[in-house]
């Protein structure tokens, strides 16, 4: 019987080593010489996509041990280790965007109308104000001021509801919390001074009747452009909270507290990483490993996060001061896909919640106070939790469930509130993007314009800061390139074949190559590398019709260039924006990944017999367009660039809010790139490329912006080719009667004088 079984097993084995033979005839793949068989049938855009994706995600869960290289704590005394971990809570201010100098006051003002008295609220032994008070130039805070009876209060505490709830939802002047969780009433009660701030909402609008989004994701967007994050707005809401407490304590010894539930919590926890005169904290609801932070709502997305700080890490910078972690029910809420960023949020695991604050007490040498309750399921804003805050704040709990309160508003509706807040920020960060032109001409102006010689030198310090700082860059080494190809095309003026390369484990490069046929022996052509844009593939510029494209690939080919169609990851919708949602936090992005894939590419290029490596350019449409300002400035192999259909004033592109062409109202949630606003715009990134030639072409009925901002960032381009390096011979913009797409005349003409090729 066993002899049986295996010779069953041998014939079977056999005839699928035949099936599997047929579906990879690797024996009759047509190569290109010094090359294997590409032997892959399945759709390699999408295999390509998800090998980033694994690969993105090995690197979330290797951050956590990358992280202690970018610590030098030390614990020799408490005075030594605040010096020792400042620099890592200036680089948590800044990627935070806690920027902006405060606005300094004397106490809050009291909102009140004739129809309204006063008070909106009184409890046992405390009153409830409505109050506003300043904190930026143009934003404000606003929510509810408890205020206890006597001069001298137990405490002070910022204690922040969570985004969907509103300050009298945790003050129980209205309905929406349990009353044994309306934390700020029961810290009122127990004699605390107690100031609420409203947050943004996670309410779902259609905005300027385009993408569904949150408030929140909707002020994060142009935020993240300047610099600037909602998380710091809203954390400078809380520490102006603390400024006015500790002018109001005066010389009286009245310890200041911070607590928050949800995002709430997340506040509380940033507010007293950054602010050593929070005395002790209340982290309610959020406390967790972050290597899931990539699903959360996209207003927690912060650039470079994990390169340094999980929660455990903010803890530290907490230590040695009191933290209460509350394990408890979270925030839970799922957001759909319809133009903003998918996402949820779920109640943390208590055995996460456990092992974080373990690994916490091991970085900070200190002791986190972890309240469970019911297993970390149970309801927020605990007895327990309560009790150990008060305590930690030199006050005590008294015994016995909430007291009466009387509500003293005839009626509420906090919307009005809501848009005052939202407009304030959105007010805010249309100021910033109005001066940030001068802010990135004082960034750049170590640029040395003397001479080719001189600028060659000055320029290389910000493109390593681009590199490093705005990209993002992996230190990985990349892998041989492994070159497996297929003949895909034979047409009369050229021979097509795929190409995959090796760049690292699960990443690989992948395009086409397009070769002439009247290529001949010991000849040396120029490269013209053609770069799709959004949800395209190579095969898109090469044949089939595509209106955008005019298959310009092809058409060069048929001019006598060699031409390469590489595919980039930007398809497949929310699953390659999710790329850049697990990058960022790492300090990276979508070109930190597509900038090495280019330069195998190139230096693979360079290899081959027909190539001649010190002519290859780049020439990319729409989101093409986008990579040819990303990438020649870090691939200086590169010897010039078009960018087609996507140049304007991009800053402006991303962080309005008033014009109709902006990013803030469309599904691209992952285009926003941190701190562009005060680093590079598209000028900038164009004087990275330079003094190789660069080239815009333009249609004037191109929906990506108007003429007038393309012309505007162009001429500062113009101004430092021309007038500055004395090379305006290398620089051109090319306008044409026409939409969104190749056009190929102006640019032909370019190629062919810059990459020095005779028209046909």
């Amino acid at each position: 019987m066993m002899r049986f079984l295996s010779a069953h097993c041998l014939f079977v084995l056999a005839c699928l080593s035949g099936f599997a033979s047929a579906a990879e005839p690797a024996v009759t793949v047509a190569t290109l010489p010094g090359t294997q068989p590409l032997t892959w049938t399945d759709d390699l855009a999408s295999r390509l996509v998800d090998g980033v994706d694994r690969f993105l995600l090995r690197k979330l869960e290797a951050s956590i041990a990358e992280r202690p290289r970018h610590w030098q704590r030390d614990f020799s005394s408490p005075e030594a280790y605040q010096k020792s971990i400042e620099p890592n809570r200036k680089r948590l201010a800044h990627i935070l965007g806690v920027r902006d100098e405060r606005t300094a006051f004397d106490h809050p003002e009291i909102i009140s109308t004739p129809a309204q008295p006063t008070e909106v609220g009184r409890g046992p032994g405390y009153k409830i104000f409505a109050v506003r008070w300043p904190v930026l130039r143009l934003v404000h805070g606003e929510g509810l001021l408890l205020v206890p009876d006597g001069n001298l209060p137990a405490a002070r505490v910022v204690a922040i509801p969570d985004a969907d709830q509103t300050p009298e939802m945790i003050c129980g002047l209205t309905e929406g919390v349990p009353a044994a969780s309306q934390y700020a009433r029961r810290l009122a009660e127990n004699g605390c001074l107690v100031l609420v701030p409203t947050l943004i909402s996670r309410e779902l609008q259609a905005r300027h009747g385009r993408a569904t989004v949150t408030n929140r994701e909707f002020l994060y967007r142009s935020a993240f452009e300047l610099g600037r994050h909602l998380i710091g707005y809203e954390l400078q809401k809380v520490l102006a909270g603390v400024d006015w407490f500790v002018k109001e304590a005066g010389q009286r010894d009245a310890k200041i507290g911070v607590m928050g539930w949800g995002e709430g919590g997340l506040l509380a926890l940033y507010a007293a990483a950054l602010d050593p005169r929070i005395d002790a904290v209340c982290v309610s609801g959020h406390f967790d490993s972050r290597q899931d932070i990539w699903q959360q709502p996209l207003d927690r997305n912060v650039f470079g996060l994990l390169e340094q700080f999980g929660d455990a890490e903010l803890a530290s910078l907490i230590a040695p001061r009191p933290l209460i972690v509350e394990a408890c029910r979270g925030p839970e809420l799922e957001l759909p896909s319809q133009g903003g960023a998918p996402a949820r949020l779920a109640t943390p695991q208590l055995a996460r919640v456990q092992a974080e604050a373990a690994r916490a007490e091991e970085l900070g040498r200190m002791k986190i106070d972890l309240v469970a309750v019911d297993a970390g399921n149970g309801p927020f804003g605990s007895d327990q939790a309560l009790e150990r805050l008060l305590q930690a704040l030199g006050a005590r709990l008294g015994a016995g469930a909430p007291g009466p309160l009387e509500r003293l508003r005839n009626a509420f509706d906090p919307a009005p509130r809501q848009n005052r807040q939202i407009l304030e920020i959105d007010d805010h960060n249309q100021w910033l993007l109005v001066e940030s032109p001068y802010i990135r001409q004082q960034f750049m102006n170590k640029l040395d314009t003397s001479s080719l010689d001189k600028y060659a030198q000055s320029v290389e310090w910000y493109r390593e800061f681009f590199r490093r700082e705005v990209i993002g860059w992996f230190d990985d080494d990349r892998l041989p390139f492994n070159p497996r190809t297929r003949k895909s095309y034979d047409t009369e003026k050229w021979t097509g074949y795929e190409v995959v390369l090796d760049v690292w484990p699960d990443v690989f490069a992948y395009g086409i190559l397009l070769l002439p046929k009247d290529l001949k022996p010991g000849e040396k052509r120029p490269v013209v590398v053609c770069q799709h844009g959004l949800e395209g593939r190579p095969q898109d510029v090469i044949i089939g019709g595509n209106r955008a494209y005019n298959e310009f690939a092809s058409k060069l080919a048929e001019r006598g260039f060699i031409t390469f169609a590489p595919q980039n990851l930007y398809l497949f919708k929310d699953r390659f924006r999710t790329l850049q949602r697990k990058a960022n936090p790492l300090k990276k992005s979508l070109f930190s990944v597509i900038v090495p894939q280019h330069q195998q590419i190139v230096d693979w290029l360079s290899t081959l017999p027909h190539v001649d490596p010190q002519r290859i350019g780049f020439y990319g449409l729409s989101y093409g367009g986008k990579s040819a300002m990303r990438i020649p400035p870090l691939v200086k192999n590169y010897c010039l660039s078009i960018c087609s259909a996507d140049f304007n004033e991009w800053v402006w592109k991303n962080a309005s809010s008033r014009a109709p062409q902006s990013y803030v109202w469309t599904g691209e949630y992952e285009i926003f790139e941190f701190d562009l606003g005060s680093t590079f715009n598209y000028a900038e990134m164009a004087a990275l490329i330079a003094p190789r030639p660069f080239m815009v072409e333009r249609g004037h009925f191109d929906g990506v912006a108007p003429d007038e901002t393309v012309a505007y960032e162009f001429a500062k381009v113009r101004h430092l080719y021309n007038a500055r390096l004395g090379i305006g011979d290398r620089c051109e913009l090319e306008w044409f009667v026409g939409p969104h797409s190749i056009h190929g005349v102006g640019t032909f003409d370019f190629l062919h004088r810059q990459l020095n090729w005779p028209k046909p």
